[in-house]
Parts: structure tokens; C-alpha cells; sequence
């Protein structure tokens, strides 16, 4: 009996961890086109090279708006040694509060707005903000934030990707 339970826990723990490691936000980040406040457009591709953080946030989110200056923070700190933000606002939030948000704050990182919702889609159905993405600079996800992220353990992990050739 006992040797059955134990054997059944081995089970769900190794199916656990495959599930965990199959899951949407590891891999490659997808072939997206980020639309930004002022027109131009980027794709994941530009970045590569960087460490990127993809933030998808909504003005109605009051975790998104509480994170924001901690975001802000964490770019300011790290863009000269090749970080980039791109704070993506969701499809549902209108897009003259995305802009009114941006230019009253003073976010200095890339904002874009997915008005079709096609980058959250391609980016694993994000539906729950704040959801964030950390992307190495080859352009592989190495971690997804649902809510508001541990930044000291963000910014560690930012520290080892910057780090790496």
C-alpha cells in the first residue's frame, strides 16, 4: 500500500513538473508586431540580442497601475546594459487612456496598444493582467509573472540574463 501511494505521488509530481514546463510561457516568445503610441511598429525579433520584459497591463487594473513605478524602476536600471519594456495594453482598454496613462506618468519604456488582441493571443491567451513575460536576449521566454511580480527575484533574474553572452 504504501509503496502504491508512493509510487502514485512520483506520478503526479513528474506529471506536474512536464505540465509546468509545457505550459504557455516557455519557449520561444511568439512572432509578434508591437503597434506603439506614436505609430511605429516593432517585432519580438527587434529585440533579440536583449533582455526584454513584455508587460500586459490595462488602465482599469489597479495591480498594473500600482507596478507601474516598480516597472518604471526596473527599466531605468537596467536599459543601458541592454534591457528593453514594452507594457502591452490590453485590447479593451481605450486607447486614449493608454495614451493620457503613458504621457501623465512619464512611462520611458516602449507602450503599445493590441487593439485586435492578436499579441495577447499569440502570447498564450493572456487574459489576467498584469501578466509578464521575461525574454532572454536569443528570444526564449524564461519566465511568466501572473499578477505583480517578486521584483527582487525579477531583477536578480534580469541581473543572470544580462550577464549571459
Amino acid at each position: 500500500m504504501k509503496r502504491a501511494l508512493y509510487l502514485a505521488a512520483v506520478a503526479v509530481v513528474a506529471i506536474a513538473g512536464w505540465l509546468l514546463l509545457r505550459a504557455p510561457g516557455f519557449g520561444p516568445a511568439p512572432e509578434s508586431t508591437f503597434v506603439l503610441l506614436d505609430g511605429s511598429k516593432q517585432t519580438t525579433a527587434d529585440f533579440r540580442g536583449r533582455v526584454v520584459l513584455v508587460n500586459f497591463w490595462a488602465t482599469s487594473c489597479t495591480t498594473c497601475v500600482a507596478e507601474m513605478p516598480k516597472l518604471m524602476a526596473t527599466y531605468d536600471k537596467y536599459r543601458e546594459r541592454g534591457f528593453d519594456t514594452v507594457a502591452v495594453a490590453m485590447s479593451y482598454d481605450p486607447p486614449s487612456y493608454v495614451v493620457n496613462f503613458s504621457q501623465t506618468r512619464k512611462l520611458p519604456f516602449k507602450v503599445a496598444i493590441d487593439n485586435t488582441g492578436a499579441v495577447a493571443t499569440a502570447w498564450g491567451e493572456v487574459r489576467l493582467t498584469p501578466t509578464t513575460y521575461l525574454v532572454d536576449k536569443r528570444g526564449q521566454i524564461v519566465k511568466r509573472y501572473i499578477g505583480e511580480p517578486d521584483f527582487a527575484e525579477l531583477h536578480r533574474l534580469i541581473e543572470e540574463l544580462l550577464a549571459q553572452a
